[in-house]
């Protein structure tokens, strides 16, 4: 058998399909192996280059792979299935991506290492008790709205609901009672586990290098810093900051043609997570600046005059995305709070 050039695997929990090329596209096998095969398989493979769909478990097998001196290139799903053909399946998605990935101007994810992969299910694992908080709060106010129990939305209400629990003269049946205090001792052990993991956040914050510097910024918490560091590639990678603005989906979305530009809302095509927390950090500058008499805040306050708080907030996470890809590719700290609303 002759040696393969670029090998595409489409991923799989079982079985795996395998496509074998040389440079000029040609084929060289076509294989489907199981798990304990794959491995023992691509470390008989004189060094390569081997493409995968950027899945969940891409990123294991991509370290595993590059170990044994092969190079990963990691595609993005959605840039693999224009060169579907035709029919749907495993051997058809594997040559898709041998395809992708011998494109010149393909764009490929950035493996991620161990570590990012920790701080990704420490991000995730937080995300998921809140929204089981948030989840457990509305059931509690649904229930006890229908017995005349009313209470705004959010934790900071709670209480109300908790004292009228325990309070003997409210009409509440006591099955109800008891009910309602199971809700509220779930509620409490997640409030617990919430802190726990925003202490962990915070901790891995102080330890790493770019998040101390990225919270130099204002609107920048560690929260923030630590979603960067783990979420993002090597800002390096971008030419400029716009490129990684518009990675974060903080960009207009384009519909231009004959020589128009029509630019609509922002694509939110990039990455959720940071674009979340700087839309969210802007608000809170946006809020200071309302409030308080900042210098040189001219450039915000005129925006906001014309435009809603949520369309100023997006326009200064995009100022902000682009002011950390400059501090972390120069290296700097952020060093004129005041010129980020100027």
């Amino acid at each position: 058998m002759s040696e393969a050039a670029l090998i595409g695997i489409d991923l799989a929990k079982r079985v795996f399909q395998l496509h074998g090329a040389h440079d000029d596209g040609s084929v060289v096998f076509r294989k489907k192996l199981s798990r304990p095969q794959l491995m023992a398989f691509v470390s008989q493979q004189p060094k390569c280059v081997i493409a995968m769909e950027a899945c969940a478990t891409a990123h294991s097998w991509g370290r595993a792979f590059e170990k044994l001196g092969h190079e990963v290139r990691l595609i993005p799903p959605i840039y693999v299935k224009p060169f579907v053909k035709r029919q749907k399946n495993d051997a058809a998605d594997a040559e898709a991506i041998v395809e992708a990935a011998a494109r010149p101007t393909m764009r490929f994810v950035a493996l991620k290492s161990e570590a990012q992969q920790a701080r990704a299910m420490l991000f995730r694992t937080r995300q998921m008790f809140v929204g089981q908080r948030t989840q457990l709060i509305n059931a509690l106010r649904g229930h006890l709205a229908e017995h005349g129990l009313v209470a705004a939305r959010g934790s900071a209400h709670l209480k109300r609901l908790a004292d009228a629990i325990e309070d003997d003269d409210t009409a509440l049946l006591q099955d109800i009672r008891e009910l309602g205090r199971m809700y509220l001792e779930q509620i409490e052990g997640l409030n617990a586990r919430v802190a726990d993991l925003d202490q962990k956040m915070r901790g891995a914050a102080k330890e790493d290098g770019l998040a101390r510097r990225a919270q130099t910024m204002p609107g920048v918490g560690p929260v923030t810093a630590l979603a960067l560091e783990t979420f993002a590639p090597d800002l390096a990678t971008f030419r400029r900051g716009r490129d990684f603005a518009a990675w974060l989906g903080l960009v207009p979305k384009q519909h231009s043609t004959g020589g128009k530009a029509r630019l609509g809302k922002i694509s939110k095509m990039g990455q959720r997570d940071i674009r979340t927390l700087l839309v969210s950090g802007a608000m809170a500058v946006l809020q200071a600046v309302e409030r308080f008499d900042t210098p040189n805040s001219g450039w915000l306050k005129r925006l906001l005059t014309r435009k809603p708080r949520m369309v100023a907030a997006i326009a200064l996470a995009n100022k902000m995305a682009r002011g950390l890809w400059a501090m972390m590719t120069k290296q700097e700290d952020y060093r004129n709070p005041a010129a980020m609303m100027a």
